[in-house]
């Protein structure tokens, strides 16, 4: 299955054509979509996403750059959202580096109290990870979450294995379609494909061929055709092999293929 792992379809980008742009996906073959959340404000936007389409999964979690705002008891609101068994993950999550004024050590508090959430419910993580490798890769040896995904990769080969080790898939996306990414692409072509998954982080990160533009998840068709070139593979077997990589990593992406009746919770 074609699976695109990280998408912010709730994203005001998509407002005028959100199920248009749906449907595009889905007639280039992309089968399932995982929607993470970033705030507790838009909890209940991706899950409105999942209950109206039933090829796409929500995650909840509070993103390193909605910290700022984010109050203490929002962690709280999270735990309860959790409960209620929908979300297949706990995302987007994880540290910011690059930004100036991102106050690190309150990212880390949040990061360290939604680890432990993930571990408390059983449920993978969807990482944000920017220019702090090392200290997320700290965090997730110190809690041991059921494994998830390093999303949009862009770290070093040795902090790759150090992901893999820990259990985690690889997301590759936008940033591999650019000739200049000559790191990211040399991972994309060298790592094991059993620890690569496909993402687009529409509408953000678009591709070389639509720089500057609004990133849709229809764009992960090619995507998979650039990892198959970078390969120097079949791109039948790249969609398939990403594709069980995603269901491994996020066991919750079952649903897209056994959706659940309403209020029959995540089958955990």
């Amino acid at each position: 299955m074609l699976i695109d792992t990280h998408c912010h379809l709730d994203a005001a980008e998509f407002d005028a054509d959100r199920q248009a742009v749906i449907e595009v996906a889905r007639a280039l073959g992309v089968a399932g979509f995982l929607v993470p959340a970033v705030a507790l404000d838009n909890f209940g936007a991706v899950a409105g996403l999942s209950a109206a389409n039933p090829d796409c999964v929500h995650a909840y979690g509070i993103h390193p750059l909605y910290v700022k705002q984010a109050r203490e008891e929002d962690v709280d609101a999270l735990r309860d959202r959790l409960a209620d068994g929908t979300a297949v993950a706990v995302g987007e999550i994880g540290l910011d580096g690059f930004v100036q004024d991102g106050d690190l050590p309150r990212q880390e508090r949040f990061l360290d109290a939604q680890l432990k959430l993930a571990v408390a419910f059983g449920l993978p993580v969807v990482l944000h990870v920017r220019r702090a490798q090392d200290r997320v890769l700290k965090a997730l040896r110190r809690h041991r979450p059921p494994g998830g995904i390093a999303h949009a990769f862009n770290g070093s080969r040795q902090q790759a294995e150090a992901f893999i080790g820990l259990g985690f898939k690889l997301g590759f996306g936008g940033a591999m379609t650019y000739s200049g990414s000559r790191r990211i692409r040399d991972l994309a072509a060298t790592l094991p494909l059993s620890a690569i998954v496909l993402e687009t982080d529409a509408p953000d990160i678009a591709p070389a061929w639509g720089a500057g533009q609004r990133n849709d998840p229809a764009n992960i068709r090619r995507m998979a055709e650039v990892l198959a070139e970078l390969r120097g593979m079949d791109v039948a077997e790249v969609i398939e092999v990403t594709g069980a990589n995603a269901f491994a990593a996020i066991p919750g992406l079952e649903r897209i293929r056994r959706p659940l009746a309403p209020g029959s919770g995540c089958g955990r």
